[in-house]
């Protein structure tokens, strides 16, 4: 059995709240690996939607243990909030179900007016974050200046350490004209968080470890697709954090041999919240049609999404910058009854073709799309569970994505309802 990485194949938003639910109830183990709160997944159970942002889904469905990794920036205030959420719609969430690595940095009060007042303040290089402080919690991690899970547990050495993040923050906050933060006051508001929190805490690498000996069956949920990785996506508009596959090992603590089975999810079209580069979006009626069926709003903003042909350009890209071995198709009903449908293949740049999507900012802003025209469908593909229900049309789309992106498809979602999917290899069993 191989453990399972699931991974947005494009700028997040794909349909991975349904997949990685499906998979969830075939898995022991559900690790989330890296963001923060600023990435959600929406489930949908019988009657009852669930909105997640930290939790990992498998609280949800029932997986036997659910696990916070170190690659995570937390927001203990933001955690609690959304533990007592779920418990209200009737989820168990305790310390036996849900643990959190000890080694987590934890997001700050401080971070989020920081973050707020950036993305504000902000002219010509506005990344359209969610203010909710991930950016420099991720800056203090890496600063070696953060408070993590553990020092709450240790409140004699508590003032040191928060002595040590304000000499950073109370320089910065002064040359921005804003009032200090009291280190008081700060170190009263997490040790009253902390008995909420810290009977979650563990090993989590040791516990992991364990459980890949023990032969559980791991599910590493990832959050922000691919492209908006700190490194390979479209810098600067990009998520503080590595979002690749590989961020699966370094953020939970195990060897890169624990991955098994890399699923990118990759909807059949192309969106983006946010700022930044977006080749083959569209601004006409077709991108107001395709938001307005595809219901594109972000599950934790609200914000529209903005709407475009599908790239196969970015995506068979991330193919391989996430080393995705299948991927898992969703929202083609949203394209039902196009006359004609439109795909990315390559890129024109300064009057030469490329087949790849450069990395330079200004490079990003000037390419322009060569298209692939392929013919639509007027039957409906809503709701179908095997290839004999699609048309003819869809199947060809279909396995056209295939050819360009040069990966195969392991699933193909047709509709929210989580049966309501074509398995052509479970990644659980490959």
């Amino acid at each position: 059995m191989a453990n399972v990485v699931v991974v947005g194949s494009q700028w997040g938003d794909e349909g991975k709240g349904k997949i990685v639910d499906w998979l969830s109830e075939q898995a022991d183990v559900v690790v989330r690996f890296q963001g923060g709160h600023n990435a959600g997944h929406t489930l949908v159970v019988g009657n009852t939607t669930y909105k997640l942002s930290l939790l990992p889904s498998g609280l949800v469905r029932g997986a036997r243990l659910s696990v916070i990794g170190n690659g995570v920036v937390l927001d203990p205030w933001a955690l609690v909030d959304e533990i007592g959420r779920i418990r209200n719609q009737g989820v168990e969430v305790s310390p036996e179900r849900l643990r959190v690595a000890e080694n987590v940095a934890l997001i700050l009060p401080l971070h989020r007016e920081l973050d707020a007042i950036r993305e504000n303040a902000s002219a010509g290089t506005k990344i359209g974050t969610t203010k909710r402080g991930i950016g420099p919690a991720y800056e203090d991690k890496v600063g070696r200046r953060a408070i993590r899970l553990m020092d709450l547990a240790f409140p004699d050495s508590l003032d040191a350490k928060i002595e040590r993040l304000l000499a950073h923050h109370n320089a910065l906050r002064r040359g921005l004209g804003i009032d200090e933060v009291d280190g008081v006051r700060l170190r009263a508001e997490l040790l009253e968080v902390a008995p909420k929190v810290l009977p979650f805490m563990d090993r989590v690498w040791a516990l992991l470890d364990d459980e890949r000996r023990h032969g559980s069956k791991i599910l590493f949920e990832g959050a922000q697709g691919a492209l908006l990785d700190v490194d390979h996506g479209t810098y600067p508009f990009v998520t503080s954090s590595n979002t690749v596959a590989a961020q699966a090992a370094t953020g939970s603590g195990l060897g890169p041999g624990a991955i098994g089975y890399v699923l990118g999810i990759t909807k059949a079209y192309t969106t983006r919240v946010g700022e930044g580069p977006f080749p083959t979006e569209l601004h006409d009626d077709t991108g107001r049609r395709i938001g307005e069926r595809g219901h594109e709003f972000g599950t934790v903003t609200g914000r529209p999404r903005r709407c475009g042909w599908f790239d196969a350009t970015l995506v068979r890209q991330t193919v391989r910058t996430s080393g995705i071995n299948g991927i898992a198709l969703t929202k083609l009903d949203v394209l039902d009854g196009f006359k004609e449908l439109k795909v990315c293949t390559r890129y024109r740049l300064d009057g030469q073709e490329i087949d790849y999507f450069p990395a330079g900012q200004d490079a990003q802003a000037r390419v322009e799309p060569v298209y692939e025209t392929l013919e639509g469908w007027t039957e409906s593909t809503a709701g179908a569970r095997s290839w004999v229900d699609l048309p003819a049309e869809a199947i060809k789309y279909v396995r056209r994505i295939e050819e360009l992106i040069g990966c195969p498809v392991a699933l193909l979602s047709t509709s929210p309802e989580r049966d309501d999917t074509i398995l052509v290899q479970n990644p659980f069993e490959s």
